[in-house]
C-alpha cells in the first residue's frame, strides 16, 4: 500500500510539471501573437501604389482647339463666347458620369451687370469619413475677349492663359472619374471672371466656406502649354515656401514635378491667381502650379496666344506626370500637406 502512495504521488507530480510545461508554452506563444499585433499596430503605413496614366494627346489637342477658337471670341466673362464654352465643359462632364456639386454643373455670380458662371464637377470619394474632406482641382476658363487688332485680328483666344489649364483639369476629371475610388472626394472647378479680378474664384469659395466645405487643399493650374528650359523640374508652385506641398508631392510621385521659381515670388504670383482666394477663405494649402517662366512664352494677354503655339505632347506628359500626386493627396489616411 505505501508503494502504491508513492507511485500516485509521482504519477501526480508528474502532471504537474507536465501541466507547467503547457502553460509555459501557451504564454509563451501568446506573448509572441502579443507581439506580433503590436509590430503591427506600429508598422509605418505602406507607400500608396499610385496609378500610372497614359492619355490621349489627341484629346488635349481637340480640346485645346475648341476652347482657342475663333468662335468663342476669346471668352470674356458674361459674353456668348464664353457661353459656348461652359456648354462645352459641361457636355465633356455629363459624358463621362461626373455628376455636378450642386443640382446642375454652374455656380452663377453677378459681374458688373451680367452673368459669370463657374462650372464645377464632382467625383465623390470612397471612404465612409475621408469623403467628408475635398480636394478642388481648379483653373479659370476665361479670357480677355477682343482686344485691338494686330494684322486684322483682334481676338486673344488665351490658349496659353488659360486654356492649358482648363484642358488640365477636364482630363484629370475624367481619369478621375475612371479611375480607382478615392478615399477623399474631388471638386473639378472651372472658374470664370479670374482676369476681372479673380471674382469667379472669391465667390465660390466664400460660398464653398459658408457651405462649411472641409477643403484639404486646392490645386490651381495656369499655363502650362509650353515647358521651362534648364529645370530639373517640370513646373513651379507659386508660393512655394508657404506649405510643404512642393516637397510632399514630389515625394508622392517619386520625381521633381514641382520646383520653385524666383520670378513667382518676385511678382507674388501666390496672390494674382484663383488659388488665394480659397487661401484666403479656408487658410489651407491653396497653390497654382505653371510652366510659364516669364522667359519661355511672348504671346501672354496677345491675339497671338493660340492653339498653334504651345507644346501638346508637353501639356500631356505634365498633366500624367501629377496624377500621381493628386492620387496620393486623395488617398492619405492624414492631410500630409500643411501651411508652413
Amino acid at each position: 500500500m505505501r508503494d502504491f502512495f508513492i507511485f500516485m504521488a509521482m504519477i501526480k507530480l508528474t502532471l504537474r510539471i507536465a501541466s507547467l510545461g503547457l502553460l509555459f508554452v501557451f504564454s509563451a506563444c501568446n506573448l509572441t501573437q502579443n507581439s506580433t499585433e503590436e509590430k503591427q499596430i506600429i508598422s509605418p503605413t505602406q507607400k500608396i501604389e499610385t496609378p500610372k496614366a497614359t492619355l490621349n494627346a489627341s484629346a488635349v489637342k481637340e480640346e485645346l482647339e475648341f476652347l482657342t477658337s475663333n468662335d468663342l471670341m476669346g471668352r470674356n466673362t458674361g459674353t456668348d463666347g464664353i457661353e459656348k464654352a461652359a456648354v462645352y465643359l459641361e457636355g465633356i462632364l455629363k459624358k463621362n458620369n461626373i455628376k455636378p456639386y450642386y443640382k446642375t454643373y454652374r455656380d452663377s455670380f453677378e459681374v458688373k451687370g451680367a452673368t459669370g458662371y463657374n462650372i464645377i464637377g464632382f467625383v465623390e470619394g470612397a471612404d465612409p469619413v475621408l469623403k467628408n474632406e475635398f480636394l478642388i482641382i481648379s483653373a479659370h476658363y476665361d479670357h480677355i475677349g477682343l482686344v485691338s487688332p494686330i494684322a486684322n485680328d483682334s481676338i486673344a483666344n488665351g490658349a496659353n492663359d488659360n486654356a492649358a489649364g482648363s484642358v488640365a483639369v477636364l482630363e484629370l476629371a475624367k481619369y478621375f472619374a475612371t479611375a480607382p475610388k478615392n478615399r477623399r472626394s474631388m471638386l473639378f472647378v472651372f472658374l470664370s471672371a479670374e482676369e476681372k479680378g479673380l471674382l469667379g474664384s472669391k465667390h465660390l469659395a466664400k460660398r464653398l466656406k459658408d457651405e462649411k466645405l472641409d477643403l484639404y487643399v486646392n490645386f490651381n493650374i495656369e499655363m502650362i502649354g509650353v515647358p521651362m528650359q534648364g529645370k530639373d523640374h517640370k513646373a513651379y508652385l507659386t508660393g512655394f515656401e508657404e506649405s510643404n506641398l512642393a516637397d510632399k508631392f514630389n515625394e508622392y510621385s517619386d520625381e521633381k514635378i514641382l520646383g520653385f521659381l524666383p520670378k513667382a515670388k518676385e511678382f507674388d504670383l501666390f496672390r494674382r491667381s484663383d488659388n488665394y482666394s480659397f487661401y484666403k477663405e479656408f487658410n489651407v494649402p491653396a497653390q497654382t502650379i505653371s510652366s510659364f517662366d516669364f522667359t519661355n512664352y511672348s504671346y501672354y494677354h496677345q491675339v497671338q496666344d493660340e492653339a498653334d503655339k504651345l507644346d501638346i505632347a508637353f501639356m500631356t506628359d505634365l498633366i500624367e506626370s501629377i496624377i500621381p500626386g493628386i492620387y496620393t493627396m486623395a488617398n492619405t489616411s492624414t492631410k500630409e500637406i500643411k501651411l508652413n
